[in-house]
């Protein structure tokens, strides 16, 4: 009445890996490295954008933030620079708005990258991840005048 199953059923338990022959693909710290480049990247695309709604000391600020951060990113993945895009206009309901949204993204990525920095041991990368941080809660307003 019934064909009887030719194939392994694929509710059986997996073979462990050392069995397959293979185990992770990436160390923990190659894991890290590879996350910390993304959140690196991903805050200079965020600094390039607030770079380009910028002028006068404050785009030289950002000018060197980008390069620094640019040659961390470059550092992670082996000597490769950071894929970089062209900062766009507007999206927003304003520039205010805008510039707003953009520090408080920046706070977030720089935040990230604290947290990945200081797990994998990088005071390099931990010292420049704080740095901004810093930068953009003091443009939000989240930080107390000294």
């Amino acid at each position: 009445m019934y064909e009887p199953i030719r194939t392994k059923s694929v509710h059986s338990m997996a073979e462990p890996a050392d069995a397959r022959g293979r185990g992770p693909s990436r160390s923990r710290e190659e894991e890290l490295d590879i996350r910390l480049a993304g959140h690196l990247t991903a805050l200079l695309t965020v600094t390039d954008e607030l770079r380009a709604e910028s002028d006068g000391p404050a785009a030289a600020e950002l000018d060197d933030a980008a390069r620094r951060i640019a040659g961390a990113a470059a550092r992670l993945r082996g000597g490769r620079a950071p894929l970089r895009a062209a900062p766009t206009t507007g999206g927003t309901p304003g520039p205010a708005a805008r510039t707003a949204a953009l520090h408080q993204r920046a706070h977030m990525l720089a935040g990230q990258a604290l947290v990945v920095a200081t797990s994998r041991a990088d005071e390099a990368g931990t010292a420049l991840a704080a740095e901004r941080l810093a930068v953009h809660a003091e443009a939000l307003g989240l930080t107390e005048a000294a």
